[in-house]
């Protein structure tokens, strides 16, 4: 079942010091003060400027006053978030912003001794996350949505809100009478997520009771079910080696054999394939038939060729 702000950050465990991911907003603007309040001292925040817009300077402000307000130490981050050709706003500004949050706590002298890292996402965020989801044809990773806990470029990261709902954090701020700011691109329906928000979690609203623990329910349900397949991921990775061996791929069943190929991709070379790559992936690697039969395609964000008796991933150059 959901939980109430004070109710999830109860339950919130972090390694001291620890930092906050503030862009000044609603959500992340309660996770500081929450934390401050309950480790006054041990905490500090980093701020990511986009530089995407107008209201950026605004943001910065807001939390260059509110960490003065609350004595946490605060890093500011300006990022070039311009996305790449085919990439989406969205994406390239996520990829930046947590490259940018792991780099400051990696060189920042203020964030010294800093390795966890705490994200203000709740559980609206995630239902929204899972309804992208299904609406892109996502499998189980996808499905599975946003983690609570995960490691990646040397830190902890942590998504203590995950299991509060939207309108209860904003509720929480008010009550304890601290400000945010509201970023304007929210009312801006040509984003996808920002259409969920406005029309279809009221339709959820209205129609079934609970929505919000089920269908983080699901995605649960999902992240279980991706975590085993990881594990029998692991499992043929021993008997293919890795790289995988051609002759190895081509014994095994159809479903173990895709399952492989995304973990390797994934969990080796951080890169994901879409569907239509990994069927032509397949079918290429059951044409390896004589050792002439050379390999090249275009593979997540790289080239699949072969080497010998094996598959070689290259990042694009």
């Amino acid at each position: 079942m959901t939980l109430s702000l004070p109710q999830a950050l109860a339950s919130f465990q972090p390694g001291l010091p620890m930092a906050v991911a503030l862009s000044g907003g609603a959500d992340s603007t309660a996770l500081l003060v929450a934390c401050a309040k309950r480790w006054p001292g041990q905490v500090r925040a980093v701020h990511i400027n986009h530089g995407l817009q107008t209201a950026a300077t605004q943001f910065e402000a807001h939390c260059l006053a509110l960490t003065a307000q609350w004595s946490v130490p605060l890093v500011v981050v300006g990022v070039n978030a311009q996305p790449t050709q085919g990439q989406s706003p969205e994406d390239a500004a996520r990829i930046a912003r947590y490259a940018a949050l792991a780099k400051a706590v990696a060189s920042d002298p203020v964030l010294t001794g800093v390795k966890d890292m705490a994200i203000a996402q709740h559980a609206d965020d995630q239902v929204e996350t899972l309804l992208l989801a299904l609406s892109r044809g996502a499998g189980l990773p996808g499905l599975a949505s946003m983690p609570a806990t995960w490691q990646r470029h040397n830190l902890n990261w942590h998504r203590p809100l995950l299991g509060v709902a939207g309108p209860d954090v904003r509720s929480w701020l008010i009550a304890q009478d601290v400000a945010w700011v509201e970023d304007p691109t929210n009312q801006d329906v040509r984003f996808t997520r920002n259409r969920i928000r406005a029309q279809i979690l009221p339709a959820l609203e209205a129609t079934f009771t609970g929505w919000r623990d089920t269908l983080a329910r699901s995605a649960g349900h999902c992240a279980e079910a991706q975590d085993a397949l990881n594990e029998l991921a692991q499992m043929d990775l021993l008997a293919t080696g890795v790289p995988p061996r051609i002759l190895a791929l081509q014994a095994m069943s159809p479903a173990r054999r895709v399952n492989l190929l995304r973990y390797w991709l994934r969990y080796h070379h951080r890169t994901t394939p879409s569907a239509a790559q990994l069927e032509a992936l397949v079918a290429q690697i059951l044409a390896c038939t004589t050792r002439g039969h050379q390999l090249h395609l275009k593979v997540g964000a790289g080239y699949m060729e072969r080497s010998a008796e094996t598959l070689n991933w290259l990042p694009q150059p």
